[in-house]
């Protein structure tokens, strides 16, 4: 692996490479797939060090009452994802961003463009979800190698896997925890021992692993995977949709309304 050079406290790659739009402090990418896949690889291939995370509707109502969690994005590349997102875009800024850019489509779309041969490292899940998700890139995406290093129920001890890391040098380390957790985590605890890329992929190692079911080509399409995933489990995601996404909205159109009494 490539000794990295970029210390830790270096600008995002977004601020430095592609325009942003604020969403309730975050600064979101505006940009095409292709464009941040370029980015990216060109940032492995420099050594450079590059944290990276996706943000929906839920994760903009933790952002408000999360100071430690909006902090922590602010040393990520952060992408869009999803509808509440682009009407966020939309309310604020007169359009929506380029593209969605969900994690579960946009990170394998990410390792199937990266020609060099890398490491992957797979830390997060149940007991053995990383192990399952990890067979399932290694079968559809052959390029690269997969290293399943711990499920997501290590606690506060972090140092066998933060040892793990270190010693199987991976160039790209997915972290599948759950927001906040994943990228506080990632801010908090990984740097450039430990890899190169660093992405909070959520439930990608679920789907992947086949735990939970994507929503059918139609559904997503209409880009209502929310709903379907609600009805999936709805004991654990009806706060999250059924009182988060109204929030949401309401908290948007505040901050246009402040916007707008700002510039008059």
């Amino acid at each position: 692996m490539t000794a990295l050079t970029q210390p830790r406290s270096a600008a995002p790659l977004s601020q430095a490479m592609m325009p942003v739009r604020m969403i309730a402090g975050v600064a979101v990418a505006d940009a095409t797939a292709g464009t941040v896949i370029a980015a990216l690889g060109a940032s492995l291939a420099a050594g450079q060090m590059t944290r990276l995370a996706f943000v929906n509707a839920h994760c903009v109502n933790l952002v408000r009452r999360d100071p430690r969690y909006r902090d922590a994005l602010a040393q990520f590349l952060v992408l869009p994802d999803g509808i509440g997102i682009e009407i966020a875009g939309r309310i604020l800024h007169g359009a929506p961003f380029c593209e969605n850019l969900n994690g579960t489509d946009f990170v394998p779309r990410l390792l199937a463009s990266l020609r060099e041969p890398l490491r992957v490292a797979l830390v997060g899940g149940s007991p053995g979800v990383a192990e399952r998700a990890a067979a399932k890139l290694a079968a559809s995406i052959p390029a690269h190698v997969y290293l399943p290093i711990s499920d997501g129920y290590f606690g506060a001890d972090h140092a066998p896997v933060l040892a793990s890391l270190t010693t199987a040098r991976p160039d790209i380390v997915l972290v599948a925890m759950g927001v906040p957790g994943q990228e506080l985590f990632i801010a908090d605890h990984l740097d450039d021992r430990h890899g190169r890329l660093f992405i909070g992929v959520g439930a990608l190692f679920d789907f992947l692993a086949g735990n939970v079911a994507r929503a059918p080509r139609a559904v997503r399409a209409l880009r209502l995977e929310w709903l379907w995933r609600l009805g999936l489990e709805p004991g654990r995601l009806w706060r999250r949709y059924i009182l988060g996404n109204p929030l949401f909205l309401l908290e948007i159109l505040r901050d246009k309304l402040r916007r707008n009494r700002t510039a008059a």
